[in-house]
Protein backbone atom coordinates (compact mmCIF):
# COMPACT_ATOMS: atom_id res chain seq x y z
CA UNK A 1 0.00 0.00 0.00
CA UNK A 2 1.26 3.47 -0.90
CA UNK A 3 2.73 5.72 1.77
CA UNK A 4 0.85 9.03 1.85
CA UNK A 5 2.75 12.17 2.81
CA UNK A 6 1.94 15.83 3.29
CA UNK A 7 4.82 18.10 2.26
CA UNK A 8 5.14 21.67 3.59
CA UNK A 9 7.61 24.22 2.18
CA UNK A 10 7.06 27.70 3.63
CA UNK A 11 8.42 30.80 1.89
CA UNK A 12 8.36 34.44 2.94
CA UNK A 13 5.01 35.22 1.25
CA UNK A 14 3.75 31.74 0.35
CA UNK A 15 3.42 28.20 1.63
CA UNK A 16 3.86 25.43 -0.93
CA UNK A 17 2.20 22.15 -0.04
CA UNK A 18 1.70 18.81 -1.76
CA UNK A 19 0.30 15.37 -1.03
CA UNK A 20 2.06 12.29 -2.42
CA UNK A 21 1.23 8.61 -2.54
CA UNK A 22 4.77 7.24 -2.55
CA UNK A 23 6.38 9.41 -5.27
CA UNK A 24 3.14 10.12 -7.14
CA UNK A 25 1.89 13.65 -6.51
CA UNK A 26 -1.86 13.79 -5.89
CA UNK A 27 -1.92 17.59 -5.87
CA UNK A 28 0.22 20.59 -5.11
CA UNK A 29 -0.74 24.13 -4.24
CA UNK A 30 1.05 27.40 -3.61
CA UNK A 31 -0.84 29.22 -0.87
CA UNK A 32 0.02 32.91 -1.26
CA UNK A 33 0.01 35.37 1.64
CA UNK A 34 -0.33 39.08 1.17
CA UNK A 35 2.08 41.51 2.78
CA UNK A 36 -0.84 42.80 4.86
CA UNK A 37 -1.56 39.31 6.22
CA UNK A 38 2.08 38.59 7.06
CA UNK A 39 2.79 42.02 8.56
CA UNK A 40 0.29 41.37 11.36
CA UNK A 41 2.82 39.06 13.02
CA UNK A 42 5.88 40.24 14.92
CA UNK A 43 7.92 37.08 14.29
CA UNK A 44 7.95 34.23 11.80
CA UNK A 45 6.99 31.78 14.52
CA UNK A 46 3.91 33.91 15.29
CA UNK A 47 2.64 33.01 11.78
CA UNK A 48 2.37 29.32 12.68
CA UNK A 49 -1.37 29.10 13.40
CA UNK A 50 -2.25 31.36 10.45
CA UNK A 51 -0.37 29.13 8.03
CA UNK A 52 -1.58 25.90 9.64
CA UNK A 53 -5.24 26.94 9.32
CA UNK A 54 -4.76 27.68 5.62
CA UNK A 55 -3.06 24.31 5.04
CA UNK A 56 -5.85 22.38 6.79
CA UNK A 57 -8.51 24.30 4.86
CA UNK A 58 -6.75 23.54 1.57
CA UNK A 59 -6.61 19.81 2.39
CA UNK A 60 -10.36 19.85 3.06
CA UNK A 61 -10.96 21.55 -0.28
CA UNK A 62 -8.96 18.79 -1.96
CA UNK A 63 -10.96 16.16 -0.04
CA UNK A 64 -7.83 14.90 1.75
CA UNK A 65 -8.53 13.57 5.25
CA UNK A 66 -5.43 14.20 7.38
CA UNK A 67 -6.07 10.86 9.08
CA UNK A 68 -5.04 9.16 5.81
CA UNK A 69 -1.52 10.63 6.05
CA UNK A 70 1.37 8.36 7.00
CA UNK A 71 3.86 11.19 7.60
CA UNK A 72 4.33 14.93 7.33
CA UNK A 73 7.59 16.38 5.98
CA UNK A 74 8.59 20.03 6.30
CA UNK A 75 11.34 22.09 4.75
CA UNK A 76 14.19 22.50 7.22
CA UNK A 77 15.33 25.95 8.26
CA UNK A 78 18.34 27.78 9.64
CA UNK A 79 19.19 25.38 12.45
CA UNK A 80 22.73 24.69 13.66
CA UNK A 81 25.12 23.12 11.12
CA UNK A 82 24.29 19.42 10.70
CA UNK A 83 25.12 16.58 8.29
CA UNK A 84 22.65 15.91 5.50
CA UNK A 85 19.81 13.44 5.84
CA UNK A 86 16.25 13.02 7.08
CA UNK A 87 15.72 14.19 10.67
CA UNK A 88 12.92 13.40 13.09
CA UNK A 89 11.28 16.60 14.29
CA UNK A 90 12.23 16.32 17.95
CA UNK A 91 11.65 18.77 20.81
CA UNK A 92 15.27 19.94 20.47
CA UNK A 93 14.81 20.56 16.76
CA UNK A 94 11.56 22.45 17.38
CA UNK A 95 13.33 24.71 19.86
CA UNK A 96 16.07 25.59 17.39
CA UNK A 97 13.55 26.12 14.58
CA UNK A 98 11.89 28.67 16.86
CA UNK A 99 15.15 30.37 17.83
CA UNK A 100 16.96 30.09 14.50
CA UNK A 101 20.65 29.68 15.50
CA UNK A 102 21.73 30.94 12.06
CA UNK A 103 18.86 33.36 11.52
CA UNK A 104 15.12 33.60 11.07
CA UNK A 105 13.57 32.44 7.80
CA UNK A 106 10.10 31.26 6.84
CA UNK A 107 11.50 27.79 6.12
CA UNK A 108 12.03 27.43 9.89
CA UNK A 109 8.25 26.95 10.09
CA UNK A 110 8.36 23.83 7.90
CA UNK A 111 9.37 21.44 10.67
CA UNK A 112 7.19 23.19 13.25
CA UNK A 113 4.06 22.85 11.10
CA UNK A 114 4.94 19.27 10.16
CA UNK A 115 5.32 18.24 13.80
CA UNK A 116 2.07 19.90 14.93
CA UNK A 117 -0.05 18.36 12.18
CA UNK A 118 1.59 14.93 12.46
CA UNK A 119 1.21 14.82 16.26
CA UNK A 120 -2.55 15.33 15.92
CA UNK A 121 -2.84 12.06 13.97
CA UNK A 122 -0.07 10.14 15.72
CA UNK A 123 2.24 9.99 12.72
CA UNK A 124 5.95 10.82 12.31
CA UNK A 125 7.25 14.18 11.11
CA UNK A 126 10.57 14.93 9.42
CA UNK A 127 12.73 17.59 7.82
CA UNK A 128 15.12 16.77 4.98
CA UNK A 129 18.49 18.29 4.03
CA UNK A 130 17.92 21.82 5.39
CA UNK A 131 19.97 24.79 4.14
CA UNK A 132 22.11 24.42 7.28
CA UNK A 133 23.63 21.12 6.05
CA UNK A 134 27.39 21.30 6.64
CA UNK A 135 29.63 18.38 5.68
CA UNK A 136 32.77 20.36 4.80
CA UNK A 137 36.15 18.78 5.37
CA UNK A 138 38.28 20.69 7.93
CA UNK A 139 40.70 21.78 5.20
CA UNK A 140 37.82 23.41 3.29
CA UNK A 141 37.00 25.69 6.22
CA UNK A 142 40.29 27.60 6.19
CA UNK A 143 39.86 31.08 4.71
CA UNK A 144 43.20 32.84 5.12
CA UNK A 145 42.12 34.94 8.12
CA UNK A 146 41.62 33.17 11.49
CA UNK A 147 38.60 35.34 12.35
CA UNK A 148 36.76 34.16 9.22
CA UNK A 149 35.89 30.52 8.63
CA UNK A 150 34.41 29.25 5.39
CA UNK A 151 31.03 27.71 6.09
CA UNK A 152 28.36 25.77 4.26
CA UNK A 153 25.24 27.63 3.10
CA UNK A 154 23.98 26.24 -0.21
CA UNK A 155 21.16 24.23 -1.83
CA UNK A 156 21.54 20.79 -0.20
CA UNK A 157 17.96 19.62 -0.77
CA UNK A 158 18.13 19.96 -4.56
CA UNK A 159 21.83 19.13 -4.88
CA UNK A 160 21.51 15.88 -2.96
CA UNK A 161 18.20 14.97 -4.65
CA UNK A 162 19.77 15.35 -8.10
CA UNK A 163 22.86 13.39 -7.06
CA UNK A 164 20.61 10.62 -5.76
CA UNK A 165 18.61 10.72 -9.01
CA UNK A 166 21.78 10.27 -11.05
CA UNK A 167 22.91 7.39 -8.84
CA UNK A 168 19.54 5.62 -9.10
CA UNK A 169 19.37 6.03 -12.88
CA UNK A 170 22.79 4.40 -13.12
CA UNK A 171 22.12 1.55 -10.72
CA UNK A 172 24.34 2.94 -7.98
CA UNK A 173 24.03 4.31 -4.46
CA UNK A 174 24.61 7.98 -3.70
CA UNK A 175 27.03 6.86 -1.02
CA UNK A 176 29.18 5.11 -3.64
CA UNK A 177 29.64 7.90 -6.22
CA UNK A 178 31.62 11.12 -6.67
CA UNK A 179 29.74 13.90 -8.47
CA UNK A 180 29.94 17.65 -8.89
CA UNK A 181 26.55 19.39 -8.71
CA UNK A 182 26.09 22.96 -9.92
CA UNK A 183 22.81 24.45 -8.71
CA UNK A 184 22.01 27.56 -10.76
CA UNK A 185 19.09 29.71 -9.67
CA UNK A 186 18.71 33.08 -7.96
CA UNK A 187 21.75 31.90 -6.02
CA UNK A 188 24.45 29.55 -7.29
CA UNK A 189 26.32 26.79 -5.49
CA UNK A 190 28.76 24.20 -6.84
CA UNK A 191 29.33 21.22 -4.57
CA UNK A 192 31.81 18.34 -4.53
CA UNK A 193 29.88 15.22 -3.43
CA UNK A 194 32.20 12.46 -2.25
CA UNK A 195 30.54 9.17 -1.28
CA UNK A 196 27.34 10.80 0.01
CA UNK A 197 28.88 13.91 1.62
CA UNK A 198 29.28 17.45 0.25
CA UNK A 199 32.90 17.90 1.27
CA UNK A 200 33.34 21.32 -0.36
CA UNK A 201 30.85 23.83 -1.71
CA UNK A 202 30.70 27.52 -2.54
CA UNK A 203 28.71 29.63 -0.06
CA UNK A 204 25.61 30.54 -2.05
CA UNK A 205 24.64 33.47 0.14
CA UNK A 206 27.46 35.63 1.41
CA UNK A 207 29.96 35.97 -1.40
CA UNK A 208 31.70 32.87 -2.74
CA UNK A 209 32.10 31.28 -6.15
CA UNK A 210 30.40 32.46 -9.33
CA UNK A 211 28.09 35.45 -9.41
CA UNK A 212 24.40 34.74 -9.98
CA UNK A 213 21.25 36.62 -11.04
CA UNK A 214 21.04 38.26 -7.59
CA UNK A 215 24.36 37.70 -5.79
CA UNK A 216 27.83 39.08 -6.33
CA UNK A 217 29.77 35.88 -5.69
CA UNK A 218 33.48 36.09 -4.87
CA UNK A 219 34.89 39.62 -5.13
CA UNK A 220 38.41 41.13 -5.09
CA UNK A 221 38.90 41.76 -1.38
CA UNK A 222 40.94 44.98 -1.48
CA UNK A 223 38.51 46.97 -3.64
CA UNK A 224 35.61 45.60 -1.58
CA UNK A 225 37.19 46.83 1.68
CA UNK A 226 37.80 50.25 0.17
CA UNK A 227 34.22 50.44 -1.09
CA UNK A 228 32.93 49.51 2.36
CA UNK A 229 34.92 52.37 3.94
CA UNK A 230 34.28 54.90 1.17
CA UNK A 231 31.48 56.52 3.18
CA UNK A 232 29.10 56.07 0.27
CA UNK A 233 27.18 53.12 1.72
CA UNK A 234 25.86 51.88 5.03
CA UNK A 235 26.53 48.31 6.13
CA UNK A 236 22.99 47.36 5.12
CA UNK A 237 23.39 48.94 1.69
CA UNK A 238 26.68 47.15 1.08
CA UNK A 239 25.18 43.82 2.08
CA UNK A 240 22.34 44.44 -0.37
CA UNK A 241 24.87 45.02 -3.14
CA UNK A 242 26.31 41.57 -2.42
CA UNK A 243 23.11 39.62 -1.66
CA UNK A 244 19.97 40.48 -3.60
CA UNK A 245 21.31 43.38 -5.62
CA UNK A 246 24.49 41.82 -7.03
CA UNK A 247 25.27 39.77 -10.12
CA UNK A 248 23.12 40.26 -13.21
CA UNK A 249 20.80 42.52 -11.21
CA UNK A 250 23.66 44.95 -10.56
CA UNK A 251 24.90 44.97 -14.16
CA UNK A 252 21.63 44.78 -16.10
CA UNK A 253 18.85 45.61 -13.65
CA UNK A 254 17.27 42.18 -14.17
CA UNK A 255 17.46 38.73 -12.57
CA UNK A 256 15.41 37.06 -15.34
CA UNK A 257 17.79 34.78 -17.22
CA UNK A 258 15.27 34.12 -20.00
CA UNK A 259 14.98 37.86 -20.66
CA UNK A 260 18.75 38.40 -20.29
CA UNK A 261 19.55 35.58 -22.74
CA UNK A 262 17.16 37.05 -25.28
CA UNK A 263 18.66 40.52 -24.73
CA UNK A 264 22.12 39.10 -25.38
CA UNK A 265 21.18 38.34 -28.98
CA UNK A 266 21.53 42.06 -29.75
CA UNK A 267 23.39 43.41 -26.70
CA UNK A 268 27.15 42.79 -26.53
CA UNK A 269 27.35 43.75 -22.85
CA UNK A 270 24.63 41.24 -21.89
CA UNK A 271 26.42 38.61 -24.01
CA UNK A 272 29.70 39.30 -22.19
CA UNK A 273 28.01 38.90 -18.81
CA UNK A 274 26.47 35.57 -19.78
CA UNK A 275 29.88 34.43 -21.01
CA UNK A 276 31.40 35.53 -17.67
CA UNK A 277 28.73 33.59 -15.76
CA UNK A 278 29.48 30.46 -17.79
CA UNK A 279 33.22 31.04 -17.31
CA UNK A 280 32.93 31.37 -13.52
CA UNK A 281 30.63 28.34 -13.11
CA UNK A 282 33.07 26.30 -15.20
CA UNK A 283 36.03 27.43 -13.03
CA UNK A 284 34.12 26.42 -9.89
CA UNK A 285 33.43 22.97 -11.40
CA UNK A 286 37.13 22.62 -12.20
CA UNK A 287 38.02 23.51 -8.61
CA UNK A 288 35.65 20.85 -7.26
CA UNK A 289 37.19 18.30 -9.64
CA UNK A 290 40.53 19.05 -7.98
CA UNK A 291 38.95 18.48 -4.56
CA UNK A 292 37.80 15.05 -5.79
CA UNK A 293 41.31 14.39 -7.21
CA UNK A 294 39.84 13.96 -10.69
CA UNK A 295 37.73 10.97 -9.62
CA UNK A 296 34.39 12.34 -10.89
CA UNK A 297 31.54 10.11 -12.10
CA UNK A 298 29.43 12.97 -13.46
CA UNK A 299 28.89 16.72 -13.46
CA UNK A 300 25.25 17.62 -12.82
CA UNK A 301 23.75 20.96 -13.87
CA UNK A 302 20.48 21.80 -12.14
CA UNK A 303 18.27 24.66 -10.97
CA UNK A 304 16.10 27.04 -13.00
CA UNK A 305 18.95 28.36 -15.16
CA UNK A 306 19.62 24.78 -16.33
CA UNK A 307 16.51 25.10 -18.54
CA UNK A 308 18.61 27.40 -20.73
CA UNK A 309 20.36 25.23 -23.32
CA UNK A 310 22.67 28.08 -24.34
CA UNK A 311 24.17 28.13 -20.84
CA UNK A 312 24.29 24.38 -20.21
CA UNK A 313 25.82 23.59 -23.61
CA UNK A 314 28.51 26.23 -23.09
CA UNK A 315 29.38 24.94 -19.59
CA UNK A 316 29.55 21.40 -20.98
CA UNK A 317 32.06 22.52 -23.64
CA UNK A 318 34.28 23.87 -20.85
CA UNK A 319 34.13 20.86 -18.50
CA UNK A 320 33.04 17.68 -20.28
CA UNK A 321 36.71 16.61 -20.44
CA UNK A 322 36.44 16.08 -16.68
CA UNK A 323 33.35 13.83 -16.67
CA UNK A 324 30.02 13.39 -18.48
CA UNK A 325 27.69 16.37 -18.05
CA UNK A 326 24.10 15.59 -17.00
CA UNK A 327 21.38 18.25 -17.06
CA UNK A 328 18.47 18.02 -14.63
CA UNK A 329 16.73 21.40 -14.98
CA UNK A 330 14.60 22.92 -12.22
CA UNK A 331 14.36 21.97 -8.58
CA UNK A 332 11.58 19.63 -7.49
CA UNK A 333 11.86 20.38 -3.78
CA UNK A 334 8.44 18.97 -2.88
CA UNK A 335 9.30 15.58 -4.37
CA UNK A 336 12.77 15.70 -2.79
CA UNK A 337 11.19 16.21 0.63
CA UNK A 338 8.77 13.32 0.04
CA UNK A 339 11.61 11.06 -1.08
CA UNK A 340 13.56 11.85 2.11
CA UNK A 341 10.68 10.69 4.28
CA UNK A 342 10.05 7.64 2.08
CA UNK A 343 13.65 6.47 2.44
CA UNK A 344 13.09 6.30 6.20
CA UNK A 345 9.66 4.67 6.18
CA UNK A 346 10.80 2.16 3.53
CA UNK A 347 13.82 1.23 5.65
CA UNK A 348 16.39 2.51 3.12
CA UNK A 349 18.01 4.77 5.72
CA UNK A 350 17.74 5.58 9.39
CA UNK A 351 16.13 8.85 10.50
CA UNK A 352 18.66 11.06 12.26
CA UNK A 353 18.28 12.68 15.66
CA UNK A 354 19.02 16.38 15.92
Amino acid sequence: MAIRSLIINPGSTSTKIAVFDDEEMLFDKTLRHSVEEISKYDTIFDQKQFRKDIIIECLKEQDIDIKTLDMVVGRGGLVKPIPGGTYRVSDALIEDLKVGPQGQHASNLGGVLAREIADEIGKPSFIVDPVAVDELEPVARISGIPAIERNSIFHPLNQKAMARRYAKENGKRYEDINVIVAHMGGGVSVGAHRKGRVVDVSNALEGDGAFSPERAGALPVGPLVRLCYSGKYTEKEMYKRIVGGGGFTAYLGSNDMVEITKRAENDEHARLLIDAFIYQISKDIGARAAVLEGKVDAIILTGGIAYGKTVTDAIARHVDWIAPVIVYPGEDELLALAQGGLRVLNGEEEAKDY
